[in-house]
């Protein structure tokens, strides 16, 4: 299938490993021109070679803390200037944080919704005239399917997410008569930092597969999902191949969650 992707110029947050990393590598793989973006210059460095090694192509870095919507604005118009535009946003900074009500303090809920919430808004201001400006354009707002039905201790997380779901819907139906696709995808338990540690500290007597598959019993396809299946995912959305497709939500969570 041709995903209509070479020259395209991308920009993905939280690009420096995880989901964002693979999407990019994803994206470059498919002849796009992306810029990656995080609050560690050491870990998009490194995310520069990992790509450059499979693909023989330079992807641009930009630290930038998307919390702060100064260096939403830097992040979108570095890329712009760099490559002469932008068609793609992948907003896709963010870090898990569940806890039960009760224990979590108001500076926490900020940080939540300045990163997950208000940079996906300010990301998507400053790059929406250039996407106008060209005359098409495609978002993916990285939400989680936790945010559908949330649990017990499942915050700030499932509420900070539930209004990125919200965002996309809102978008879409704002943006579509300017040829600007807005979609989501909403993430199950897939392989990150966050549960490799846990898999080091609580199992490193399995191997990732046996912990993949013994974590994710409870999962209809039985296992972790991996961030290329996201990637995958993400990469067909702001592609021509899904030029019909907006204000939707896809879960990418193995079969767990318990709706559409």
């Amino acid at each position: 299938m041709e995903l209509g992707l070479t020259d395209k110029i991308a920009l993905v947050t939280g690009g420096s490993k995880g989901i964002g990393l693979a999407t990019a590598l994803q994206l470059v793989k498919e002849g796009a021109k992306v810029a990656i973006c995080a609050r560690n210059l050491d870990g998009l460095e490194k995310a520069q070679s990992l790509i450059k090694e499979q693909t023989n192509e330079e992807v641009l870095i930009i630290e930038a803390d998307v919390r702060k919507e100064a260096e939403c604005k830097r992040a979108v118009t570095t890329t712009a200037d760099f490559y002469g535009g932008l068609d793609i946003l992948v907003n896709n900074a963010g870090t898990s944080s569940a806890n039960p009500f009760e224990t979590v303090e108001t500076e926490l809920w900020q940080q939540d919704l300045d990163l997950k919430l208000f940079g996906a808004i300010h990301c998507s201001r400053f790059a929406i005239p250039y996407m106008r400006k060209s005359g098409h354009g495609a978002i993916v707002n990285v939400t989680a399917a936790l945010a559908k039905t949330p649990g017990a201790s499942s915050l700030p997380t499932s509420v900070s997410r539930a209004a990125g779901m919200a965002l996309t819907k809102a978008m879409s139906k704002d943006l579509g008569s300017d040829h600007i696709r807005v979609n989501t995808v909403c993430i199950g338990l897939v392989r990150s930092d966050q549960i490799e540690k846990i898999w080091q500290k609580q199992r490193p007597d399995l191997t990732w597969d046996e912990y993949s598959k013994e974590t994710g019993k409870h999962i209809p396809l039985g296992r972790i999902g991996e961030p290329e299946e996201a990637a995958k995912v993400i990469t067909f959305l702001v592609s021509d191949a899904a030029s019909y497709v907006t204000g939707t939500s896809v879960n990418i969570d193995g079969g767990s969650a318990g709706v559409l």
